[in-house]
């Protein structure tokens, strides 16, 4: 086996004959570098060649951070390698062949991939030798080829069962006469003889089956054999099953008996010859193998069905990954944003390039863009999705949602292990920031983009294994990870607060007073609480006479707690419970509140949500005794957190119909949160009391309960209070 690393410049002299036939140019300084990943049969050497990713090298440009890539080129004659390398290289071959193999398959239409048959196994000459690939795709293809040897063998062993002894039943048993025909009730079978076929071919089914679970390879396994698995086979591999096949080749003298013996002998043993049919062009070769690891990370993270307009921008750029999640300032997992990612194929300490970056900025900024235009386009095409996407834009505060943004690129394991890990890349930046201004985290030109590490080992051995269990729970896990790492960093360099108004206060005029001063640095990202928002501050020295300013000024208005990103602000700020509402009306117990829907897409819905609604249209008049109606309950996105007096009730006809026109006076609030009641509690078009206004807002009913047992006039005096 002869081994080439792909990009490395090699001295022309050493690989000229390795690389035969295989189209290379050497430069002006005698060196030759391959810009292709897989497979290539050297009929002059009359040996394989694998040429192996560029991640196999370091930074300074080693082998297993020792090796010279010169080295290794003959593998089989090379006397610098550990055992424990060599089957590394034997086993990697492997994946990278089966990696390459599933991308062709799942890609039928790309033009990257060059391919023409594998070698079989045969009575020709002997190659050079074996590699392990060689070896299991010989024990496939037998399998293939010789299906109906097996199911031969398969019958005849079956064929036994249930045959009568009758010599020995007539001499042993006693007959019952019935109709003249004796009858016996206990015959005795015939004893079935062990096969010697039976066993070798439950070790071949049983390297099959390993094969399968281990590297992905499709396999026709014939039923009616009790397989090797788990432990078992794991002793086999460990030395046992060359012994047992030693112990068992007396038995075989057929040609296709003893081809099947040295199959699973070589399997074992890895350096046992066999005889192989050579062709002489076999390859498996890819040309450009960063879209191959392109498409391995997108199938192992991204969404496939993505919105048009997000992975294909309408500048033309294509995202390379993007799928959508829990964003990153609320833990409500209805609330996503889009994660945007690009996947790097370097050698291990190449620097990201600065068009790279800019690129990624230029996605963030794309996507941003698409959700600004998603709600001011009022198409029916875009309907469901505004349901369904939440607005990246606050239009209150003017803040803007952080967009999680990443690079990530393969990394070899130092130990060569296949295990799961993610880490923040060690090259020498894996931070990247873009913005206007300073000290504005929530600002639409704040731009962040972070550089992680996969273990290439792992990503190439899920994607080639095809198990869509393992697949889907992985990324699951990875987008979990991710989230918590961008988390992580950003809270190293921010510090953030949650914030609520003080009862009382008018805070949305400090905010129009004072929106140069908090432009960027607050967003109101928890929709389900109402006013409650996010401040981020910069962590830097020559912000905190800023940030000390800013906060003193703020906890003038609001309440401000130190609240980690995702953190659900209610563990930090106090209990804050029903707002003070005056003096209890005499008729305190009255059904004299008319409920409302407001719905997200009604074109009042952000006066209701800012408490200046002036006017409601109901579309069919409910029900209910209007003439008793004093106040109107608004579920302003099914939550409630106060109501409007009613000034004035008008019935008008609309479009041969009639609906009901209300003019709205003073906003009572009932606290400073949102409460969810729409369904839940609530239908619009209902007459109820303040009474059970309280006691769905909640925190009152102990309260209400106390009223109750209150005289009248006790009753004029009591003040709700916020306790």
């Amino acid at each position: 086996m002869r081994v080439i690393i792909e990009g490395y410049c090699y001295r022309a002299s050493a690989v000229r004959d390795v690389l035969h036939e295989l189209s290379t140019l050497e430069n002006v300084g005698g060196e030759i570098s391959v810009g292709y990943v897989g497979y290539y049969y050297n009929p002059q050497l009359k040996d394989c060649v694998f040429i192996l990713p560029k991640v196999l090298v370091n930074e300074e440009n080693k082998v297993f951070s020792r090796l010279d890539p010169h080295d290794i080129i003959d593998l089989d004659n090379c006397k610098l390698l550990t055992s424990e390398e060599r089957n590394f290289i034997y086993e990697f071959a492997v994946w990278i062949y089966r990696a390459i193999e599933v991308f062709n398959k799942n890609n039928p239409k790309n033009d990257i991939v060059y391919h023409r048959q594998i070698a079989e196994m045969g009575k020709g000459k002997r190659v050079l030798s074996n590699t392990f690939l060689n070896i299991l795709l010989s024990l496939l293809r037998f399998n293939k080829e010789r299906h109906s040897f097996f199911t031969t063998v398969l019958r005849n062993l079956h064929s036994g069962y249930n045959k009568i002894n009758w010599t020995r039943t007539i001499s042993r048993s006693t007959a019952w006469v019935q109709d003249g025909t004796p009858v016996y009730l206990n015959p005795v079978n015939k004893k079935r003889q062990i096969n010697t076929d039976e066993e070798l071919i439950i070790i071949y089914f049983s390297i099959l089956n390993h094969i399968s679970e281990t590297y992905g390879f499709p396999v026709d396994i014939t039923l009616g054999f009790e397989l090797i698995k788990g432990r078992k086979f794991e002793h086999y591999l460990k030395g046992y099953g060359k012994r047992r096949l030693k112990q068992i080749k007396y038995r075989y003298f057929s040609d296709i008996q003893l081809r099947l013996w040295e199959l699973c002998y070589a399997f074992f043993d890895k350096a046992h010859q066999i005889h192989i049919v050579a062709e002489q062009r076999e390859y498996l070769l890819v040309k450009s193998f960063n879209i191959v690891f392109e498409a391995i990370i997108d199938e192992l993270i991204g969404d496939k069905d993505v919105p048009r307009g997000l992975k294909d921008q309408a500048d033309g750029k294509r995202v390379d990954h993007i799928y959508s999640y829990r964003n990153l300032t609320n833990n409500e997992g209805d609330k996503p944003v889009y994660y945007i990612g690009d996947s790097k194929y370097y050698k291990l300490g190449n620097k990201v390039s600065a068009e790279s970056v800019y690129k990624q900025f230029t996605y963030a900024r794309n996507v941003i863009q698409w959700n600004l235009n998603l709600f001011l386009d009022e198409s029916k095409e875009n309907q469901v999705l505004r349901e369904t996407h939440p607005k990246y834009r606050d239009e209150q505060t003017e803040g803007y949602n952080i967009i999680p943004n990443f690079f990530i690129s393969a990394k070899m394991d130092e130990k060569l292990s296949y295990a799961d890990n993610v880490s923040t890349t060690n090259r020498e930046n894996n931070t990247f920031l873009s913005r206007h201004f300073e000290n504005r985290l929530f600002d639409r030109d704040t731009l962040l983009v972070y550089h992680y590490d996969v273990n290439f080992l792992y990503v190439i051995s899920l994607y080639a294994r095809e198990n869509k269990y393992q697949k889907a729970q992985w990324k699951l896990n990875v987008r979990k990870l991710f989230r918590k790492k961008i988390q992580d960093a950003l809270e190293e360099k921010y510090k953030f607060y949650a914030m609520t108004p003080k009862k009382g206060v008018r805070y949305e005029e400090y905010l129009r007073e004072h929106f140069q001063e908090l432009l960027g640095k607050v967003y109101a990202p928890y929709e389900q609480y109402g006013d409650i928002y996010s401040l981020a501050l910069d962590k830097g020295e020559n912000y905190q006479k800023e940030n000390n300013l800013l906060l003193k000024q703020l906890k003038d208005y609001f309440l401000v707690e130190e609240c980690k990103l995702g953190q659900d602000p209610q563990e930090v700020l106090p209990e804050v419970g029903v707002a003070s509402i005056g003096t209890l009306p005499v008729d305190f117990h009255e059904k004299n509140v008319l409920t409302c829907l407001v719905r997200k897409a009604d074109k009042n819905h952000q006066k209701f949500v800012n408490h200046a609604g002036r006017t409601y249209t109901m579309e069919h008049i409910p029900n209910v005794n209007l003439l008793g109606v004093k106040y109107l309950l608004p579920m302003v996105g099914g939550s409630i957190d106060g109501y409007y007096d009613l000034k004035r009730m008008a019935i008008a006809s609309n479009k041969g119909g009639t609906n009901l026109r209300l003019s709205l006076g003073t906003y009572h609030p009932l606290g400073t949160k949102w409460v969810q009641i729409y369904r839940t509690k609530m239908q619009p078009g209902e007459l109820i009391s303040l009474e059970k206004t309280l006691e769905m807002y909640g925190g009152a009913s102990r309260r209400v309960r106390q009223v109750d047992q209150l005289t009248s006039r006790q009753v004029d005096k009591l003040i709700v209070s916020s306790n």
